[in-house]
């Protein structure tokens, strides 16, 4: 297996330029490659792509992938959504968006089709692909998050960006002391001690030695509504293989959803992983991958 060198996207758009984009202008994603040294055949499965939730990145799955790649003989992919890692910051961040952004990179990467992972704002992203394009869809994992309701814990995510949009951020010094520094500070608003640490993983160093988030704080903010809230979509079906993977101890993807779910997705199955909660697939990563993979490789 070879793990190809990140596809960095473009350049963050100046907000003049991102105004004179289209509504629906898709960008070139950030992604990470896992393939074979092998030449393609046509008997190869579809590729894979994974696509992760709010403030997180394509980074955040690097081991889960090397695994999907080795047990399922499929490429995988891994983007960097909009507005997150190394993609390109825009003015708009809203489903429609992501799910042609994700358009984009199939026809530039001359994908037929692909199977698709999302986790949460990910999983909405790939619900909406698969209701819009399912002619581009294999199958489709959405993990810990529904097309029907909306955790309360999601509609506190504004107050995260509040936070790490006045933090002092730390200049000229190294990455293990800017992230101690920083930490110190989140700690006064936020007590989990994981939901901080993964927050600093968008911490990145400028050139001129300061510290600022990779993630485009001000957009999403105020994109937060379409992001927290599954677009009216109901005259469009997903026919194929779905699988739908929750924490146990989570209650963004609830049993109440399941009728409503499957007028989208009539074949949609559902597996709880106990004892975990909205990371699913860091809390619990082996059960994570088992259902997973079993589900792929059907």
């Amino acid at each position: 297996m070879r793990i190809l060198r990140p596809f960095c996207g473009l350049k963050p758009l100046s907000g003049v330029q991102s105004r004179q984009l289209s509504t629906i202008q898709p960008v070139k994603l950030a992604y990470a490659s896992y393939e074979s040294t092998n030449s393609p055949s046509e008997h190869d499965p579809a590729p894979l792509i994974v696509n992760h939730g709010l403030f997180g990145s394509k980074s955040n799955w690097n081991s889960l992938c090397k695994v999907y790649h080795n047990k399922t003989a499929r490429k995988v992919i891994a983007v960097d959504a909009r507005n997150h890692g190394d993609s390109p910051h825009t003015e708009q961040h809203t489903y429609e968006h992501l799910a042609l952004d994700l358009k984009e990179l199939l026809r530039q990467l001359k994908f037929d089709k692909a199977a698709f992972l999302g986790h949460s704002m990910g999983g909405r992203a790939v619900m909406y692909f698969a209701l819009k394009y399912p002619e581009l869809v294999d199958k489709l994992i959405v993990a810990d998050i529904s097309p029907v309701t909306t955790s309360p814990n999601l509609k506190t995510m504004p107050s995260l960006f509040n936070v790490m949009q006045n933090l002092n951020m730390p200049k000229n010094v190294s990455m293990s002391v800017a992230r101690s520094q920083t930490d110190l500070q989140l700690a006064r608003f936020v007590s989990d001690k994981g939901l901080r640490n993964f927050l600093l993983t968008n911490l990145v160093q400028k050139l001129d030695g300061s510290y600022i988030w990779r993630i485009n704080i001000p957009t999403l903010m105020a994109s937060f509504e379409e992001i927290a809230t599954f677009p009216p979509i109901n005259k469009y079906k997903f026919e194929g293989p779905v699988l739908f993977i929750g924490g146990g101890a989570s209650d963004y993807i609830q049993k109440s959803d399941h009728d409503q779910i499957l007028k989208l997705f009539p074949k949609a199955q559902f597996q709880y992983i106990e004892g975990a909660g909205h990371w699913l697939h860091s809390e619990k990563p082996s059960e994570f991958l088992q259902h997973t993979i079993e589900f792929l490789n059907k």
